[in-house]
C-alpha cells in the first residue's frame, strides 16, 4: 500500500491534480514496478494492501515506486519516512495535494486539505471547540448516551453496525447539541456514502456510481449543515461543537465564513464518526480475544470510579477522572496499533528531495505507511501480539517518536485526538463493569483494510452480564 491518494484506473484526474506530475523517465531510477497495462497495481491494493505492502518492501526496499489508481506514487516506508513527512520541517510536502484526489469532491476544505498558513488559521479557530470546557460538556453527553445505550446490550451482536449507529447518535448530541429527527437514517447513509466513495475506482459522479452517491450525500448535508450554521449564529453561545465552530472568529475577530464552517463540520462529523467506530471495534475486538486484559481494565475503571451504584449501574466516568486510566489507554493505543483507522497517509512533495538514498522529482504523490510501521519488528517485539505494556512510559521514551502515529503528527496531527480519547474510554466505562465481552473459539474476522478499516461480518461479539 504505497498510498491511499489515488488516481483513478477509469477516470482521469482532474488537470491541478496531475499536472507538473513526474513520468516513468522520472522515475526510471527508483526501484519498483507498474503492474498491469492500464490499472497497473490497483486490484492487488485493493485486495489485500497489506500483503501488498509486504511484498513490495521485501522486494524493493523501504523505498519504491507502484503504479495504481491511474499514477505513480513513491512509498517511503519507516519510522524516518514517518518523521520526515508528517513533521516535514522543510515544507517539503503538501497535504492538500495529497489527500485532494480522493476528497476534494466529497471532503472539500476540510482541514486535511489545507496547508501551511491557510491551515494553521482554520486550526486555531477551529481549537475553540476543544477547550476544557466545551470537552467537560461532551463528556456529560457521552456518559449519558453510552450509559443508556449499553444498558441494553446484553447478548449476542454484531458489533460494528450497533457502534456505527451509537457514535452517530453521540456525534448529534456532543456535536450538534440536538437528538437526530427524521433526517438520522440519511445522515448515516450520506456520510457512509462519501466515505466508501472516497475510494471509488470511477471519480467523476456518473449515474449508479459509488461517486455520484457520495457527491449526492455530500449536497445533502451541506443543505443540512448550512441552515444549523445560520441558526447558530442567531442563537449564540453553546456548548456543543457545532455552536463553537459556527461562532469560531479568525484572528482578526471575523466570523468563519458560512461554507467553511459547513465544510469543516462536514470533515470532522466524518472523521470522528467513522475512525472512533474503527478504533472502538477494534477495541472490542482484541479484548474479547484477550480476556486477562479485559479483567485488568475492569478492575482499573472500577477502582477510578467506585463501581457500580445502588442500581447495580456504572457509575459515570467524569472528565476529572479521564487521567486516572492509565491501562485503559495504554489498551487503545495498541489497539490504535494494531489497526490504525488511517492506514497511510498520502501527500505531494512540492520541491524535489532526497531520501533513503534516492532523488524524489517535485510533484512526485507520495505516501507513508503507518500500518506497516506499526507492525515492524524494527520497533515492536512480537507485532502481532496484543501487548498494551508497550505504551508504559520507559518504553515509549526507548522508542522512535514516529513509529506510532494513529494521529498522523506534525501541524496536522489530529485535531479531536483527546475527544477519541474520551469517547472510547468512557465506552469502556460503561461497558465493562456490567459485561464480560466474549467471541467463539477460533474467530478470527476478515478486516476490511480501506478506505477505514472494518470487519467484514459486523464483528460477531456476545456481552455476557456480570
Amino acid at each position: 500500500m504505497a498510498t491511499l491518494a489515488a488516481h483513478s484506473p477509469v477516470e482521469a484526474q482532474p488537470a491541478h491534480w496531475t499536472e507538473g506530475n513526474p513520468s516513468e523517465a522520472d522515475l526510471a531510477h527508483i526501484p519498483g514496478e507498474a503492474g498491469l497495462p492500464i490499472v497497473g497495481n490497483t486490484f492487488k491494493m485493493l485486495a489485500d494492501p497489506h500483503a501488498m505492502a509486504r511484498r513490495m518492501v521485501e522486494t524493493y526496499g523501504p523505498v519504491y515506486k507502484n503504479r495504481a489508481f491511474g499514477g505513480w506514487n513513491v512509498a517511503l516506508i519507516g519510522a524516518d519516512a514517518n518523521e520526515l513527512v508528517l513533521f516535514d520541517r522543510q515544507k517539503l510536502f503538501s497535504s492538500e495535494q495529497g489527500w485532494g484526489p480522493i476528497l476534494d469532491q466529497l471532503f472539500p476544505r476540510g482541514l486535511m486539505l489545507m496547508d501551511f498558513d491557510h491551515h494553521r488559521a482554520d486550526r486555531r479557530a477551529l481549537s475553540i471547540a476543544f477547550k476544557p470546557e466545551p470537552m467537560r460538556h461532551y463528556s456529560g453527553a457521552l456518559n449519558r448516551g453510552i450509559g443508556k445505550e449499553v444498558a441494553n446490550w446484553a447478548g449476542e451482536m454484531l458489533f460494528y453496525p450497533k457502534i456505527k449507529q451509537l457514535t452517530l447518535d453521540l456525534a448529534a448530541d456532543s456535536f450538534i447539541g440536538i437528538p437526530w429527527g427524521p433526517e438520522a437514517d440519511r445522515i448515516n447513509e450520506a456520510f457512509v456514502d462519501m466515505v466508501q466513495a472516497s475510494v471509488a475506482p470511477v471519480r467523476k459522479p456518473l449515474p449508479f456510481t459509488l461517486m455520484r452517491k457520495g457527491v449526492k450525500g455530500r449536497e445533502f448535508l451541506v443543505d443540512f449543515f448550512t441552515q444549523e450554521t445560520h441558526k447558530r449564529r442567531e442563537a449564540g453561545g453553546g456548548q456543543d461543537m457545532f455552536s463553537q465552530f459556527a461562532n469560531a472568529t479568525h484572528e482578526d475577530g471575523s466570523l468563519l465564513a458560512v461554507d467553511e464552517v459547513v465544510d469543516h463540520m462536514n470533515f470532522l462529523m466524518m472523521a470522528a464518526h467513522d475512525t472512533i467506530t474503527s478504533s472502538a471495534t477494534s477495541l472490542v475486538w482484541l479484548l474479547a480475544k484477550n480476556p486477562e486484559w479485559q479483567g485488568k481494565l475492569r478492575d482499573e475503571i472500577i477502582a477510578v470510579t467506585g463501581g457500580p451504584d445502588a442500581q447495580g449501574r456504572p457509575r459515570d466516568l467524569v472528565y476529572e477522572d479521564l487521567g486516572k486510566l492509565d491501562l485503559t489507554e495504554m489498551a487503545f493505543k495498541e489497539a490504535l496499533r494494531m489497526v490504525p483507522p488511517v492506514p497511510s497517509t498520502p501527500r505531494r512533495a512540492l520541491r524535489e528531495f532526497e531520501y533513503g538514498g534516492y532523488r524524489i522529482p517535485a510533484g512526485t504523490p507520495v505516501g507513508i505507511n503507518a500500518h506497516y510501521v506499526h507492525h515492524s519488528e524494527e520497533h515492536w517485539e512480537d507485532p502481532y501480539t496484543f501487548d498494551p505494556m508497550r505504551f508504559t512510559p520507559e518504553k515509549v521514551k526507548a522508542r522512535h517518536k514516529y513509529a506510532w502515529v494513529p494521529f498522523g503528527g506534525g501541524a496536522h496531527m489530529c485535531l479531536g485526538l483527546h475527544f477519541a480519547y474520551m469517547q472510547v474510554k468512557i465506552l469502556m466505562a460503561q461497558l465493562l463493569p456490567q459485561y464480560r465481552i466474549e467471541i467463539a473459539e477460533g474467530y478470527d474476522p476478515q478486516w476490511q483494510a480501506w478506505p477505514i478499516p472494518k470487519p467484514k461480518d459486523g464483528l460477531k461479539v456476545e456481552f455476557k452480564a456480570l
